[in-house]
């Protein structure tokens, strides 16, 4: 199961690591997401969640 927010389906992405000598060498960034129980159709099941889908969702519980 690879690392994909459930919700808005942010993943890992790639880009270039800088050296301070202007060299460039690929990377990959992970997104910061969390293994969350969530209820879905009535069974409580374990997903990722990323932090700011997180926050939405105890934002608008209240």
């Amino acid at each position: 199961m690879s690392r994909v927010c459930c919700i808005c389906e942010k993943g890992q992405m790639t880009g270039n690591k800088v050296s301070h000598s202007n060299r460039k060498a690929r990377r990959n960034w992970g997104a910061n997401v969390q293994k969350v129980k969530l209820d879905v159709n009535g069974v409580e099941k374990t997903q990722y969640v990323c932090t700011r889908c997180l926050r939405t969702m105890r934002k608008n519980e209240g």
